[in-house]
């Protein structure tokens, strides 16, 4: 069971708390192994939108390296102030971390990571009103513009509202697969649309930057079914063009793959992320929708590293 931890405090914003709680609910009630808590320094917490939020003063007493940390951005109507946690607070998020757990910040929530020392050397952004902000208050910090969201040595960090789904999303795509990032992301009738610009995000995110709703409605059925076998035509009917246009239009959108390219791409990470984990090659072949692990080898040997 992992456990998400969603640290609250006054002016949270609703939306940068509700995105993650929503993608991690629904991946549970999809089956998934989560359960969620709110801890604040206090048990009322109003909110930017002026709702309150009930919140346990308590933190979980079993946190562990796969647990989870996130924490909601703020209102902020003056530029980024002194993050409204105490020291304890603070600490808390650096010792998870220093544990080998993940912590991830929405927005503002950036800040509060870079007070506890988190964003040190370290890629972020946030939300774009505030970049200025956060490169001068954490000069070693290297904050990445135009981005909605980083991730860099378990701290993960969000340009804010909206963006916090993106930054759950791909949480979950990094621990599930995109299969279960899709789903999920169907089921909140959202885009699996991620951030491409990250050196070292996966597949899923490095080639969902473009803006062709047609070539994302293609990628959340391949991202979703990529262990099937999945035929140009059958993807050109379900997108509602030619077998020649799909080819073109995804084509120029990823930069240069097409859709069966694509689609063993995300076979060949999560293979690798099989075999990483102790999967013979030839079982992890056959998982991911290979019927020969000859081809998984084939791929595996013309890709760097």
């Amino acid at each position: 069971m992992t456990h998400v931890v969603l640290v609250l405090t006054p002016g949270v914003h609703l939306l940068d708390l509700a995105g993650p709680a929503q993608v991690f609910s629904t991946a549970a009630g999809l089956g998934r192994p989560y359960r969620l808590s709110y801890v604040g320094e206090r048990e009322r917490i109003d909110s930017a939108q002026g709702l309150p939020v009930q919140a346990q003063t308590e933190w979980p007493g079993d946190l562990g390296p796969d647990d989870l940390l996130v924490v909601p951005g703020w209102r902020c109507p003056r530029g980024m102030l002194p993050p409204p946690f105490s020291q304890q607070t603070l600490a808390r998020l650096a010792a998870h971390h220093a544990a080998g757990g993940t912590v991830a910040g929405v927005c503002s929530g950036a800040q509060a990571l870079g007070e506890a020392g988190l964003l040190d050397g370290r890629r972020c952004t946030t939300h774009h009103e505030l970049q200025d902000e956060l490169a001068r208050r954490f000069p070693r910090a290297k904050v990445v513009r135009d981005v909605l969201f980083t991730a860099d040595d378990r701290v993960i960090t969000s340009a804010g509202i909206a963006s916090g789904i993106d930054l759950s999303l791909h949480l979950l795509a990094v621990r599930h697969g995109p299969a279960q990032a899709a789903q999920v992301a169907r089921s909140m009738v959202v885009y699996t649309r991620r951030n491409g610009d990250e050196p070292q995000a996966s597949a899923v995110l490095r080639y969902r930057s473009h803006l062709d709703d047609t070539v994302h409605r293609v990628q959340d059925l391949i991202d979703a079914r990529f262990t099937e076998p999945l035929t140009l035509d059958h993807l050109a009917a379900a997108a509602g063009v030619s077998a020649r246009t799909l080819t073109r239009v995804f084509t120029r959108a990823t930069g240069g793959l097409t859709p069966l390219r694509y689609q063993q791409t995300l076979r060949l990470e999560r293979a690798e992320h099989l075999i990483a984990h102790g999967t013979t090659t030839e079982t992890a072949a056959h998982q991911v929708g290979f019927t020969d692990p000859r081809m998984l080898r084939r791929l595996r040997s013309r890709t760097p590293g």
